[in-house]
């Protein structure tokens, strides 16, 4: 079995009374691309920001590419790519001006750098604007340029929260096809988002946690063992145990 890169152990989270995320372990591997699904406040963005180290667990261990996240925060995050939700850039500086930026911050060799920078440009068609500031950028530019950012380092691990929100049909479907690339080539890539069929269509396997507890892990084939008739959609699998059934049963009726 594939060497398991992102590791959550017993992992808790606390905010003053509150218990956002309840004794989650589950395991990415290396070559895998892993969908993170729930619904709103469900703890899927307070676990993330544990993995990759924006948030200190209440207890509990996470390890990212063998590094423990809280004895080596430095090593786990040389070893991963992060794109939050809503990424925040550096609006007055331009896109190749941040990422020469974030290649400094990972000492990247400077030759090797500019030539991971321009086919990154190329690659998510920004070469056009590379030199206009971000603040200029669309809303998918913006999310296209943070992604680069999280790719210009060839990290082990990617990790994204709802990486194709906002973005139109060809950037979303270049996005799906990079990750899967990076999971073929031995990355652990692992998705958070809202869109099932693209979870059912990309991702080796599938977490689900709601109100804080990871209620569900497996491939779709294990998940689908879980319905009665062993041919459910994700979507169906999804709404059966998170208790959106009945919500969807109105919607039915409504039509």
């Amino acid at each position: 079995m594939p060497d398991a890169l992102i590791q959550t152990r017993n992992l808790v989270k606390r905010f003053g009374a509150k218990l956002a995320v309840n004794n989650v372990t589950f395991d990415v591997r290396a070559g895998e691309v892993f969908g993170f699904l729930g619904p709103n406040g469900a703890g899927k963005t307070t676990t993330i920001k544990m993995i990759v180290g924006l948030l200190q667990p209440t207890s509990g261990e996470v390890r990212v590419a063998g590094h423990d996240v809280g004895a080596d925060p430095l090593g786990a995050k040389a070893a991963s790519g992060y794109v939050p939700d809503s990424p925040n850039l550096y609006a007055k500086l331009s896109g190749r001006e941040l990422l020469r930026f974030v290649a400094d911050l990972y000492s990247l060799d400077r030759g090797r750098a500019a030539r991971r920078i321009d086919e990154l440009l190329r690659m998510f068609d920004l070469a056009a604007a590379a030199d206009d500031t971000i603040d200029s950028y669309s809303h998918g530019m913006q999310q296209k340029t943070a992604l680069a950012t999280a790719l210009l380092h060839d990290p082990r691990v990617l990790v994204l929260d709802e990486p194709t929100v906002g973005l139109d049909p060809k950037s979303a479907r270049l996005i799906k096809d990079i990750l899967r690339q990076m999971a073929d080539r031995g990355s652990a890539v692992m998705l958070s988002t809202h869109i099932l069929e693209i979870a059912e269509r990309m991702c080796d396997r599938v977490g689900i946690i709601n109100r804080g507890e990871l209620i569900a892990v497996g491939t779709m084939d294990e998940l689908r063992t879980l319905d009665a008739s062993g041919r459910a959609s994700l979507e169906d699998i999804f709404l059966s145990l998170t208790g959106g059934a009945e919500v969807a049963e109105l919607a039915q009726i409504l039509q």
